[in-house]
């Protein structure tokens, strides 16, 4: 940060703006210490007007370049580029009254280890709020009653709850598969549970993909629950593949039921088995796909397939697919 321009004389003393000896510069730069150092520096033209600075003050100051306007009715109080906790600072005041940090903004705060998207910065404001666009910031809009959700937080500009933040990213990302991996993520990063998740949801109406990812958030705790939607011998018969002989759930050495375990005598004598896994791991995508690798591996040497659970309810297809040429019979369809 470079040095400040001596104070030479100060405020423009103009008829409409007198500055009286109680109003000099050194005892309002006193009454707004505690306001720049909660907000990093970065405050709103608002603010300092409600702490006794006009706009031919601040105007001054920004003349003078002690401090700058990265935005309309936003000051930095430096004159210095902004640093990415300041940016966070001027997104919501930029945004104006009621807008939060939320989606990977939000997360990333609470600590989320997860790759793309890290120069936006998102902020949430009412539907209907229309926010002048600002180079690096997506700011949504909704009717939901976000408000409800935001918690005091002991320092930062206010943001939505991981929960709340991490499901509403899920939501708008195009890739189901991804936006179950980020929940996972959270949970396995320790940020929260798939309880709490699950919990979370039922405050955000009409979460798009909402059922699967409760589904999945099912498989994530460990739970027995979302398997019983999962139906494979009903798929198999969609498909026009013989129905397994044996389908039940197993319970792990911590005495978790994870896994459901389809069977299938072959023509050959041989057995055939695929697991579904309901447990996830930290880079869900990685996971996902190596069992993929597995499966044509296991193709040509073992009688032992796996699978992801959510795999049987977002791409059934594929997993069909790999057991017919497994070995599984064909059977006639019936209309």
């Amino acid at each position: 940060m470079t040095a400040l321009p001596a104070d030479d004389s100060s405020d423009d003393h103009s008829a409409r703006d007198p500055v009286g000896p109680q109003t000099n510069r050194a005892a309002r730069l006193v009454r707004i210490g505690p306001l720049a150092q909660s907000q990093e520096q970065v405050v709103s033209r608002a603010q300092l007007q409600a702490l006794g600075w006009s706009d031919n003050q601040v105007g001054h100051e920004i003349r003078y370049g002690r401090w700058h306007a990265p935005a309309w009715g936003v000051v930095a109080l430096q004159n210095a580029p902004l640093t990415y906790g300041q940016r966070l600072w001027l997104g919501v005041l930029h945004a104006g009254g009621g807008a939060v940090l939320t989606h990977l903004t939000s997360c990333r705060w609470a600590g989320l280890d997860w790759k793309g998207d890290e120069e936006t910065i998102h902020v949430l404001t009412p539907k209907g709020d229309l926010v002048d666009p600002l180079d690096g910031f997506f700011f949504h809009q909704t009717r939901r009653p976000y408000h409800r959700w935001v918690r005091p937080t002991p320092s930062g500009p206010p943001r939505l709850p991981v929960e709340h933040a991490a499901l509403l990213t899920a939501e708008r990302d195009r890739s189901v598969r991804r936006g179950i991996g980020l929940l996972a993520a959270c949970v396995q990063q320790r940020l929260t549970t798939a309880d709490e998740l699950m919990a979370t949801k039922q405050h955000i109406r009409k979460l798009r993909n909402g059922a699967v990812f409760m589904l999945a958030l099912g498989d994530v705790a460990g739970g027995a629950q979302s398997f019983a939607e999962i139906d494979v011998g009903h798929l198999c018969e969609r498909a026009g593949l013989a129905q397994p002989t044996r389908q039940a759930v197993r319970t792990d050495a911590d005495g978790r039921r994870r896994y459901l375990d389809c069977e299938w005598v072959l023509p050959d004598g041989r057995i055939m088995v695929l697991e579904v896994d309901g447990s996830f791991h930290l880079k869900v995508g990685n996971w996902w796909r190596d069992m993929k690798r597995e499966r044509a591996v296991v193709l040509s040497r073992s009688t032992v397939l796996r699978c992801a659970s959510i795999e049987l309810r977002l791409e059934p297809w594929e997993v069909m697919s790999d057991l017919r040429s497994a070995g599984v019979p064909s059977v006639p369809l019936f209309s």
